[in-house]
């Protein structure tokens, strides 16, 4: 049995266009026993927004397939706070819901805050910039993001993400964030491989368009990697990147097209 962790923007679908080929894949690798699961970043949407998108898209799935940076975030914050700690967040309503429905302490005062998570969001100010910078100078408030992605692919190109509000914080404070929550991070590997698959990483594939996240997450945690170039990458990039696919294809498609990558021997495709 393997598992097969897939991206979904740029990945599956681009904004709601799927992508060829990714429901054929999706449901060969299930029937022949494999485990799949769903790993985004983006952190302006629900699990179950995301669940209700797939099978409108043609895609069945589970909510405990789909697991977002909302989701790791609630996760982590779960293990690494007290009730001690004020969490105040710069960030969108799916957000707040997550953190909410695991009880996190949160607050509105950030001259209260202890931690302050950041986030995608698409209303982003210079007052939230202020507020951020004050937990840090006066409360020493450890900053933690959900992921770092710079941008998130659209249908006609890119918009700014998390990455984005990162650097505005960085910026401001002159020194890097605490901790970046979803891919590539240990946390998160450790979370999808360990307790939603529970299967060896080396048993794992990861499956995205991004090399600095998807690529580097699997690289870094003992897993494969599959590159797909139908998001944000191209075939330059990964001559530059550090972050070396175990394959690259053109879309999950090439999954199946085994005549012409001759792919993963092992797997008995």
């Amino acid at each position: 049995m393997k598992g097969f962790i897939f991206d979904l923007d740029g990945t599956v679908y681009v904004e709601d266009r799927l992508i060829e080929g990714a429901a054929e894949v999706l449901t060969y690798l299930r029937k022949r026993g494999d485990k799949v699961v769903f790993l985004t970043n983006k952190p302006i949407a629900t699990r179950m927004d995301y669940l209700l998108k797939l099978k409108k898209l043609g895609i069945q799935s589970e909510i405990n397939e789909i697991i977002n940076s909302n989701y790791l975030t609630a996760n982590y914050l779960k293990q690494n706070t007290t009730r001690d700690d004020a969490i105040f967040v710069i960030g969108e309503q799916p957000l707040m819901d997550e953190l909410k429905k695991e009880k996190i302490n949160l607050t509105d005062d950030s001259s209260k805050a202890t931690i302050v998570v950041l986030s995608w969001d698409r209303k982003f100010s210079y007052e939230k910039i202020y507020a951020a910078y004050q937990a840090w100078a006066k409360n020493n408030a450890k900053i933690v993001a959900t992921n770092p992605d710079r941008t998130c692919p659209v249908s006609d190109g890119e918009v700014p993400d998390c990455g984005a509000i990162i650097g505005a914080i960085e910026g401001a404070t002159g020194r890097k964030i605490d901790y970046v929550i979803g891919k590539p991070s240990r946390f998160t590997a450790k979370h999808v491989v360990e307790q939603v698959l529970k299967l060896k990483p080396e048993n794992c594939y990861m499956v995205g368009d991004r090399l600095d996240t998807d690529i580097r997450m699997g690289k870094e945690n003992g897993l494969n990697t599959i590159l797909v170039l139908s998001g944000v990458t191209n075939g330059s990039m990964v001559k530059h990147s550090t972050f070396k696919p175990t394959y690259v294809m053109e879309s999950v498609k090439g999954i199946m097209d085994v005549e012409r990558y001759a792919l993963f021997p092992e797997m008995n495709i």
